[in-house]
């Protein structure tokens, strides 16, 4: 999109994009790990161990990476 600032365009689009944001917030929320959690696995033995893997979150990610491939163009249909 070519919207320059201080123009109606990029007025427009601050105001998109603004909106998508909030419903992004409100639909699709994304919580902060804990932080000790984040990197804390449980082993199949079913002891703990501190790992920077953690399978959980990694598949979090793979949503999220979903979500935005699927709605990489929303900003674009909206201002449209």
């Amino acid at each position: 999109m070519d919207a320059r600032p201080e123009t109606p365009e990029g007025d427009r689009l601050d105001v998109m994009t603004t909106l998508v944001e909030a419903f992004e917030a409100k639909h699709y929320p994304i919580e902060a790990p804990d932080p000790i959690e984040a990197i804390l696995t449980e082993t199949p033995e079913g002891s703990d161990r501190l790992t920077p893997y953690d399978p959980e979150f990694e598949a979090q990610m793979k949503l999220a990476e979903e979500g935005m491939a699927r709605y990489r163009n929303t900003l674009h249909t909206l201002a449209k």
